[in-house]
């Protein structure tokens, strides 16, 4: 039993203690120290009343003296029980009995200053594997057998570069590298974590468990645990942790302003209100400190030869073969591929077939391997999955014209590789949810594209496929949005007509500039109707460095419409860096609705942000208040995208301009709306381009100046989307061809205005492409 009465006969205990402990003395008892096997021994000198501590749970305070220091209040140490180890110490205990416990925890005491004595307590409870024994006269009143209690001790977390070899301990980290538990080569789950704090240390922790269950719950990088008695040993100069007796843990969301809420399965656990603030400003932390990916990857947005994690909703289900399993998926978003259909018999495929066949269009096959085989069987239909690690592979069949992708989760764990099911309650799943109701199945069902299921190909052959282009040659490839009253006019027409003038024409694009067509990206200020080049990122690095020689001034922090918090650096700089997050209604919001401003911040730390949050404003400060850098310098980042101003036209107003947007209902921080408040003329992003066209008559150079209606895809981020400019050159491919004659290219429809420019020195006609878009088939 956990409290047991024994009688010393003849000066020694009727009932020995268990070989394995060992005796330590108040020296010994030191943090970071491995009181595993041991006990401590004294004499009971003071006990306090038994009380109930908030959550109900009994608690019984002692203080034992050590024996071989009786006059000495600084060998004494205070005992703390819990549970029903309480309640039974205090019916049995008294004053002047020897009092032995083992099992115990040893914890920092918050009250050595007041009391003098000894600089830890002892913690005591079932829950930790605890048991004392009283040496005593015979007694009447006999201890109870306990239950499973809710223990509330104030546990001490030990950074990670304060670990020591052979120690057992508590800690906090954040999720670097996560493998999901899968099945090792024992009868045991496995989990591998590394973990990081503040102090910039790693550790990795293998994990082990005969109950999935009960291994940490975590779902994603960035995620923030708590693990309560982990051993610590060291293996090649590099400390790592495995479970112990006792092991338990608590998982948190490690997005900043999300609800701090334990993911666990133990049903008793504590929480205090000071690991509250530890979370969040581990959360913090890791928002500038670690690189965590932004969220995973859509079907829409896969490419061949990639690695992504996956959120979706597992629809079926089927064996393929004694190393293999399929599972049918989907996530609401289409892949722009054709993608591989596993074969497999009807019958063997489980699943709701009503809703297999409607969602024919949308789902995608992925194949599982070896480890993962046996948790992909497990797998409920309907369930929400996070699939780590997938693999995109191009692929082609025998006489088959047309690659396709497949979805491979390959065996092995190495990159994270697993399979996690997420609850219902994770906020990714929410999301899913409701944009998985309104998908639109009637329409999915209508897809014709090259993606669809059967992949049988929208041209049965090659021959097929010339004279699809030849037809092309034939039709329009741009689209005439307006003025359909127009009829065509020549351009030897147009080159001998005097300016202004609109004209709707029909010709061929010869040749266009600038080739590389990032190039054709420009900044535009409507006011003045200036353009300016794109800055490169190095500017923006340097204007940043510059800003960080300024500390932060604390005397601008926490106002009535922001929050903020500054930490410095551990590098030689020690640089100081401050977040200042935006409130609404007084409270901080979710990352993806928060607007933060940035001091002292490295562009790779503005860029981390940016993608845990809406919107990054760049500021220093002066005496009095926050401002905006340097023009140069952009003056919003949200997403990819860095929002520039006009030097020129705009007039920067005080940053207390955006409290008056944190204060409307519902704060959408719309660049054009921060622009206003700020006092800047914001800048747009513009395609410019030259066109050469002909049409047998003559040739002339007509301009394309848009912000994204004639590519239908917007200028603001094409530079930094990989598939947008891949999607922009096959645009261009088709528009002209490359290597093609003058008679094989296709038509294009445009509208174009002519307007006259002049200078001192000369008079010249310009043409510009207006209202006219590149067709749907061509995008």
């Amino acid at each position: 039993m956990p409290v047991q009465l024994l009688k010393v006969i003849k000066g020694k205990s009727e009932i020995p203690l268990p070989s394995h402990l060992q005796k330590e003395d108040l020296k010994q008892l030191q943090e970071g120290l491995d009181h595993t096997n041991k006990y401590f021994q004294g004499i009971v000198v003071l006990s306090y009343p038994l009380t109930k501590l908030g959550d109900g749970t009994d608690f019984f305070k002692v203080v034992l003296q050590d024996l071989d220091k009786w006059c000495s209040r600084s060998n004494s140490i205070n005992v703390l029980i819990y549970g029903k180890m309480a309640e039974d110490c205090a019916k049995v205990i008294c004053h002047g009995d020897t009092f032995v416990v083992a099992g115990f925890k040893l914890a920092k005491s918050p009250t050595a200053r007041e009391d003098g004595r000894h600089g830890c307590h002892l913690e005591v409870s079932e829950e930790a594997g605890s048991a004392i024994y009283i040496y005593t006269a015979p007694r009447t009143t006999a201890a109870s057998e306990t239950a499973s209690v809710s223990v509330a001790p104030k546990y001490v977390y030990t950074p990670l570069n304060h670990l020591k070899d052979g120690t057992i301990v508590n800690l906090y980290g954040v999720v670097k590298f996560f493998k999901p538990p899968y099945v090792s080569k024992g009868t045991d789950y496995c989990s591998v974590v590394t973990l990081v704090d503040p102090s910039n240390v790693k550790l990795t922790c293998t994990l082990f468990n005969g109950n999935l269950d009960a291994l940490p719950k975590i779902y994603k990088v960035g995620d923030i645990v708590r693990f309560h008695r982990i051993k610590i040993r060291e293996y090649n100069g590099q400390m790592q942790g495995i479970t112990s007796a006792g092991f338990a843990s608590l998982t948190f969301d490690g997005t900043v302003g999300a609800p701090v809420v334990p993911r666990t399965s133990s049903k008793v656990y504590t929480f205090m209100d000071e690991e509250q603030k530890t979370i969040e400003d581990l959360r913090v932390w890791a928002a500038t400190n670690l690189s965590i990916s932004g969220p995973a990857a859509k079907l829409s947005g896969v490419q061949p030869m990639l690695y992504f994690d996956l959120t979706c909703q597992l629809v079926g289900k089927a064996k393929v073969d004694g190393s293999s399993f399929l599972l049918k998926v989907w996530d609401g978003t289409k892949c722009p591929y054709p993608t591989w259909k596993v074969p497999v018999e009807a019958r063997d495929l489980e699943g709701e077939k009503v809703l297999l066949h409607q969602l024919r269009n949308l789902t995608v096959d992925i194949l599982v391997y070896d480890n993962h085989v046996q948790l992909a069987k497990s797998l409920k239909i309907g369930s929400f999955l996070r699939i780590y690690s997938i693999h995109t592979k191009q692929a082609s069949a025998e006489n088959e014209d047309f690659s396709h992708i497949e979805f491979h989760l390959h065996g092995g764990t190495c990159y994270g590789r697993g399979i996690g099911v997420l609850p219902e309650s994770n906020p990714d799943v929410k999301e899913l949810k409701t944009f998985l109701e309104s998908v639109d199945l009637a329409d999915s069902q209508g897809m014709e594209s090259m993606s669809s299921v059967e992949l049988d190909g929208t041209f049965n052959n090659v021959t097929d496929l010339e004279s699809h282009l030849k037809r092309c040659q034939q039709l329009s490839v741009t689209v005439l949005t307006d003025h359909q009253d127009l009829s065509n006019t020549e351009l030897k027409t147009i080159l001998n007509s005097t300016a202004p003038q609109q004209y709707r024409i029909r010709a061929k694009l010869r040749t266009y500039k600038p080739q590389k067509l990032y190039q054709s990206i420009k900044l535009h200020c409507s006011k003045c109707n200036s353009l300016r080049e794109v800055p490169d990122g190095g500017d923006f690095d340097l204007i940043l460095q510059g800003a960080a020689v300024t500390a932060p001034n604390p005397d601008l922090h926490n106002t009535s419409w922001y929050n903020s918090v500054m930490w410095t650096t551990q590098d030689q700089k020690q640089r100081k860096i401050a977040i200042h997050f935006v409130k609404h209604d007084e409270m901080l919001q979710q990352p993806e609705d928060t607007l933060l401003m940035v001091e002292g911040g490295t562009l790779k730390e503005i860029w981390k942000l940016t993608k845990r949050f809406k919107c990054v404003i760049p500021v220093r400060s002066t005496e009095d208040h926050l401002e905006l850098l340097d023009l140069s310098a952009p003056f919003l980042l949200q997403g990819n995208i860095k929002y520039y101003g006009c030097k020129q036209c705009s007039t920067p107003k005080p940053i207390k301009g955006l409290s008056s947007i944190a204060a409307e209902q519902r704060p959408s921080w719309e660049p054009s709306e921060i622009a206003q408040v700020l006092g800047i003329e914001q800048l747009q992003y513009v395609f410019v381009m030259r066109f050469t066209l002909v049409d047998g008559t003559g040739a002339l150079n007509a301009y394309i100046f848009d912000y994204e209606k004639f590519f239908q895809i917007p200028a603001s981020e094409i530079l930094t989307n990989n598939f947008l400019q891949e999607k922009m050159q096959m645009t261009m491919n088709t528009l002209c061809p490359p290597g093609r004659k003058l008679d094989d290219l296709p038509w294009l429809e445009c509208f174009i205005k002519s307007y006259n420019v002049r200078d001192a020195m000369k008079h010249q006609v310009y043409y510009q492409i207006f209202d006219t878009t590149v067709a749907e088939d061509v995008v």
